[in-house]
């Protein structure tokens, strides 16, 4: 008898478990049943969701989440749903989204790629961002940047009519290879004047981090894609 294992999804990321801060594991326990959502293969009900219709904004891979609760404070109007898979940066979110008294916001601890197919609803997204994904720098490794031609298509489907797709990404190499897998989707529109990159939106926080890099001499390149 052959025994054949089934096939393994190359993932985008390493599960980082990392240690929770008494706050954050607080902040999980008392908000996750407010806020958070528990993966499942049925389509989400945005209005239910979030007791409301409005815009939606999600962002992939929020790292702590100071780029989502600033855009969420500046725009209590919209709905914003978050997807990170390490649960420090889940935490320290829900610390601040309990500090701040922030409504509109919603969060997944799950593969974002499992959330896009199986719950997010087709063209139901104004906007989707995905900020400094991990960029797997070494050739071999290539294959794991989420920014791929299927998964163009798979944002392209989530995104309404005339969407906004925003990358960032402090690794010239993964811009690049951005520019080329966005360009050659027929789906996107490149906003940018030259085809390739553009000013920083002053909507996406700077953070530490950037600012740090920026000292250093290090480039950041932003993207903004149109869903045709």
């Amino acid at each position: 008898m052959t025994v054949t294992r089934p096939l393994r999804t190359v993932k985008s990321f390493v599960r980082r478990q990392g240690r929770l801060t008494i706050g954050q594991e607080k902040a999980i326990e008392n908000s996750w049943p407010v806020f958070g959502v528990d993966f499942s293969a049925e389509k989400l009900n945005l209005e239910k969701l979030f007791g409301r219709n409005a815009e939606t904004i999600l962002e992939i891979g929020f790292g702590n989440g100071d780029a989502l609760l600033h855009m969420a404070q500046l725009h209590p109007e919209k709905n914003f749903i978050g997807i990170e898979v390490h649960r420090p940066g889940v935490g320290h979110l829900l610390q601040n989204i309990e500090e701040h008294d922030i409504k509109n916001i919603r969060v997944f601890c799950h593969d974002a790629i499992d959330v896009l197919k199986q719950q997010v609803p087709d063209a139901s997204l104004n906007r989707l961002h995905l900020y400094f994904p991990d960029p797997w720098h070494k050739t071999r490794h290539h294959k794991r940047r989420i920014v791929q031609p299927d998964f163009a298509l798979l944002v392209a489907q989530k995104l309404m009519p005339g969407g906004i797709f925003h990358l960032a990404t402090d690794w010239k190499n993964y811009a690049e290879h951005m520019v080329k897998v966005l360009n050659t989707c027929d789906q996107f529109k490149n906003l940018s004047d030259s085809n390739d990159y553009v000013p920083r939106p002053e909507e996406r926080l700077l953070t530490k981090f950037e600012k740090r890099g920026h000292k250093l001499g290090h480039g950041v390149w932003d993207m903004l894609y149109q869903k045709r």
